[in-house]
């Protein structure tokens, strides 16, 4: 359970996918903690009734919701555009939006829908939002938010859209989940202990079996907890570290090698890449 009492008055929090489930329980947590909290979601009509019952629960909670689609890279602009013109300023992202075992089909950009949301989605709004996270004496956080999946996953760069025959639901969600880690240990990478956002990778296991409270007890320690202040890269379970990975999660070629292909995927703007 996350023991932080740490305060967030006038910090800014994004979280994608924060309409139900533990990504709403996340936002209302956050409410309560002083924070203003950004949801992004895909259906406006769930997200207001979503911000409803958080108000209900917390009159004082100040939250807004802009529309996000992860499904389309110009939704994943315009949502920033939107953001960049509301705050100066975002203190933590929350990687937590997500689908899973889909049929097959595709994003308006011609991606697998669960990478193209699960991953490049995510990987496109984080480097976006990277000029207002990152700020001199300001420390930040970005957490990605994922399922035990990802250890059964491969990355398939010789056909990263599982077409001609090759798609399976699990091995698209897998994928998505494995993208997910590797994204986060590159970007720890390329971000460096110096430059004052730390990335963390929150893994929830069996997630369908578990309360919404339970569950996002590791998204707030990762989120929150004092002792992270100096980590960065890492993933954790239950609100623990984890370590021991698999080895295709600690692989550093194949998270570059991935890095290097949703930049190219996502058409990423030349100021917002991040040098090797």
């Amino acid at each position: 359970r996350c023991e932080s009492k740490r305060r967030l008055d006038g910090q800014v929090v994004v979280i994608t996918g924060a309409n139900t489930g533990i990504g709403k329980e996340t936002a209302y947590q956050m409410t309560l903690r002083g924070a203003k909290a950004i949801i992004g979601c895909r259906d406006e009509s769930r997200a207001e009734n979503a911000i409803k019952d958080i108000k209900q629960r917390n009159p004082k909670a100040d939250i807004y919701s802009l529309p996000l689609d992860l499904s389309s890279l110009q939704s994943v602009r315009q949502f920033v555009i939107e953001i960049t013109k509301r705050e100066t300023k975002v203190d933590i992202l929350i990687n937590n939006a997500g689908i899973a075992f889909t049929p097959e089909w595709a994003t308006a950009d011609g991606f697998e829908m669960a990478f193209g949301t699960n991953h490049l989605g995510h990987y496109l709004l984080t480097l976006s939002l990277l000029p207002i996270l990152k700020s001199p004496g300001r420390p930040a956080r970005i957490l990605t938010v994922s399922s035990g999946a990802h250890v059964v996953g491969s990355i398939h760069f010789e056909n990263i859209h599982l077409r001609n025959g090759a798609y399976e639901s699990l091995k698209a969600y897998a994928q998505s989940k494995l993208a997910n880690v590797l994204f986060t240990r590159e970007l720890a990478r390329r971000l460096g202990p110096d430059s004052g956002v730390h990335t963390f990778f929150a893994i929830i296991f069996n997630i369908i079996a578990i309360n919404v409270i339970k569950g996002c007890q590791t998204t707030l320690y990762c989120a929150l907890d004092e002792g992270l202040d100096n980590e960065s890269g890492f993933y954790y379970d239950n609100c623990r570290r984890v370590d021991a990975m698999v080895s295709t999660a600690t692989d550093d070629k194949s998270a570059e090698q991935l890095w290097q292909l949703s930049e190219e995927l996502v058409r990423l703007e030349e100021h917002l890449k991040l040098p090797k």
